[in-house]
């Protein structure tokens, strides 16, 4: 089952995971799960941006269009 985690909590755990690296506090016993982990955040977040990149230009293409047919009605 894939798990539910929106993109804002995915990025800020990504965000932490990333801080821990840098400041080294994360052991090597540690480090396969959250490089793991990490990309499980990835993905999620690159999922939604991709999804709401997808909806904006959905809604722009219809706005135009929408300007288009007021524009040929004038």
């Amino acid at each position: 089952m894939k798990e539910k985690i929106n993109y804002t909590d995915a990025f800020e755990e990504l965000q932490i995971i990333v801080a821990e690296m840098e400041k080294g506090e994360i052991t090597v016993d540690q480090l396969s799960e959250k490089v793991q982990r990490a990309a499980v955040l990835i993905q999620v977040c690159k999922e939604k941006l991709t999804s709401t990149e997808l909806d904006v230009r959905k809604i722009l293409r219809e706005l135009n269009q929408k300007d288009e047919a007021e524009d040929t009605a004038s």
